[in-house]
């Protein structure tokens, strides 16, 4: 079974920890899932900012675009549910949460 991990990015500065802690994880365990989990004030930066290694796996939570009236990149994917039944669906099925 190969480690599964959820970064959630609430917020830009978390965005940021997101990206950095999953480009590490990569670096000493390559066969890691990882999904960084984006909501709130992060959507609007993460849509926003430059194209990034981390964006193929980076959701984004379909509540934050539509109250914010955004739409995603294609280069990210779009939760199915909000962020917070993501995050406890994915918890449920063992994924290791880390709020960035």
């Amino acid at each position: 079974m190969s480690t599964r991990v959820l970064l959630h990015a609430p917020t830009p500065d978390a965005l940021e920890r997101a990206r950095s802690n999953a480009r590490n994880l990569l670096k000493d365990i390559p066969d890691a899932q990882i999904r960084i989990i984006v909501n709130a004030q992060a959507v609007k930066t993460c849509i926003q900012g430059a194209e990034d290694e981390c964006d193929t796996y980076t959701y984004l939570c379909p509540n934050t675009l539509r109250n914010q009236a955004l739409q995603a990149p294609e280069r990210f994917q779009t939760l199915g549910q909000g962020a917070i039944t993501a995050l406890v669906q994915l918890q449920a099925e063992n994924w290791l949460y880390i709020r960035a």
